[in-house]
C-alpha cells in the first residue's frame, strides 16, 4: 500500500533473504518503503566459504558480504538496507546500537516488523536479534524517550522461519503467498555467493511452504493455486472487525 512502511531486523547480512525476501519484494511491490537493518555481517559464523580461500581477511570477509547483501536488497527492490557492524557469534548491541535501532524505528515508522524465532539452540545470534528488536520497539513507544519526537505505534513483529523450526519453538499462523514475486527472490538468492550450500534448502522451504498455503486457503475445495510462499509467526495479537 502506498505510503506504507516495514522494518526488517537481520542478525546476519543474508537472513533477510533466505526468510523474508518474498515479504520483501511482494510488499515492495504493492508501495511499501522496506528497509532492512543488517545487525552484523555474518563475518565469523556464516561465511565459511570465503574463509577457505588463501589469504582471507576479516576485512575482506565483511567487504564481501555487504556487497552480497546490497545486491540481494536492490533485487528485492528495498527502498533501503543499513548495516551496524556489530560483529557475529557473539552478536553484541550496546547502548549506541540500541539507540541506532530505536531511531531507526522512529523513523522509518514501520506497519511491521520481522525478525527471527524468539528461540534458537544452534544460533544465539538470532534471538538475541529479536530480543534486540522488541527491547527498541518498547522504548521507541516511550513517549518519554526523546520527548517531541514521533512515537511508534504498535507494529506487529512477525519471526521469521528458522532453520530447524522443531528446535526453536516456532510455530507459524501467517503463510504468505511470494508466487508472484519468486523470481526476484531466487535472484537475491543467487547473490548470497557465500552461503550456497542454502540456496536449495530455502528453495523447498519455499515450496514446501505453498503447499501448506494451497492447504490452509481452501485446498481440495477450492484453495489457491500458490507455488512459493513464506512462514510467519505473529508476537501480538491482532485487531479484526471480522474474522
Amino acid at each position: 500500500m502506498a505510503g506504507q512502511s516495514a522494518l526488517v531486523v537481520s542478525a546476519h547480512a543474508a537472513d533477510f533473504v533466505w526468510r523474508a525476501g518474498g515479504a520483501i519484494a511482494l510488499h515492495a511491490s504493492k508501495g511499501y518503503a522496506v528497509t532492512i537493518v543488517c545487525l552484523s555481517y555474518g563475518e565469523r559464523g556464516e561465511s565459511a566459504k570465503l574463509w577457505k580461500q588463501d589469504g582471507m581477511t576479516l576485512e575482506r570477509v565483511k567487504d564481501a558480504r555487504r556487497k552480497e547483501a546490497e545486491a540481494a536488497a536492490k533485487a528485492l527492490n528495498a527502498h533501503d538496507i543499513e548495516f551496524f557492524d556489530l560483529g557475529d557469534y557473539p552478536l553484541v548491541a550496546g547502548p549506541e546500537a540500541k539507540e541506532r535501532l530505536v531511531d531507526t524505528m522512529r523513523r522509518v515508522q514501520p506497519s511491521f516488523l520481522l525478525s527471527h524465532s524468539k528461540a534458537d539452540p544452534y544460533n544465539s545470534d538470532h534471538p538475541y536479534a529479536t530480543q534486540v528488536t522488541l527491547e527498541c520497539r518498547s522504548t521507541a513507544q516511550a513517549w518519554g524517550h526523546k520527548p517531541g519526537e514521533k512515537v511508534l505505534g504498535a507494529p506487529q513483529l512477525y519471526l521469521f522461519e528458522p532453520h530447524q523450526t522443531e528446535q526453536c519453538d516456532w510455530r507459524p499462523d501467517t503463510l504468505l503467498d511470494i508466487t508472484d514475486v519468486w523470481e526476484q527472490k531466487w535472484a537475491a538468492i543467487q547473490c548470497m555467493e557465500g552461503q550456497e550450500h542454502l540456496w536449495s534448502y530455502y528453495t523447498n522451504v519455499g515450496e514446501n511452504r505453498a503447499n501448506q498455503f494451497r492447504r490452509n486457503s481452501g485446498g481440495q475445495a477450492g484453495g489457491r493455486a500458490a507455488k512459493y510462499a513464506e512462514a510467519f509467526q505473529s508476537i501480538f495479537p491482532r485487531t479484526v472487525d471480522e474474522l
